[in-house]
């Protein structure tokens, strides 16, 4: 009877030490990565990196409906310096934030007096950006030529309400450039 339990836990030990070879890998992923010599200068709208977009003053009236929009201003974001022979194209990834509506990828006015509103940022081509997701946001990619380049954006008011209360609207997202 002794022996039959000391040969039971050396069973159990040889299945364990089996089992691994049991399962064959069904493929390889390889990671590659770029490390650049150098980043670029950025500034938004001709400042520092942290700007400031002012939306124009508009009344309620200009937002009568959900899904209305109102007030688009562009801006841009700037990279100048870039110098490195890796850097090619560059492109804005919008972070997702505590600002950030997860279900539209637009902003939530987190701070301001105004309800039944929201900022929407668009592409160059005045396309809706989602905001935070992880994959394509509809930002554009652009070329970096003479050491330099120009992302050109819209933010415009939106009416996530029927109806827009009068008061001011602040909101903000964080963005990385990422060199492509």
């Amino acid at each position: 009877m002794k022996h039959q339990f000391r040969i039971i836990p050396a069973v159990v030990a040889a299945a364990i030490a089996i089992a691994p070879a049991a399962h064959a890998a069904d493929g390889t992923i390889e990671f590659q990565g770029v490390i650049t010599d150098t980043t670029c200068a950025i500034s938004v709208n001709a400042g520092t990196n942290n700007g400031t977009v002012m939306l124009p003053a508009i009344g309620a009236s200009a937002l009568p409906a959900a899904g209305a929009t109102a007030g688009t201003t562009p801006f841009t974001i700037t990279l100048a310096g870039c110098a490195g022979a890796t850097l090619n194209t560059a492109h804005t990834h919008f972070e997702m934030g505590p600002a950030v509506d997860v279900a539209t990828g637009r902003l939530n006015n987190t701070s301001g007096t105004a309800t039944g509103v929201q900022i929407e940022v668009l592409n160059a081509a005045q396309s809706p950006i989602r905001l935070g997701a992880a994959a394509s946001q509809g930002d554009l990619a652009v070329d970096i030529s003479s050491g330099g380049a120009t992302l050109g954006y819209y933010a415009r008011y939106y009416a996530d309400a029927a109806a827009v209360t009068p008061g001011t609207v602040v909101s903000r997202v964080d963005y990385t450039i990422q060199y492509l």
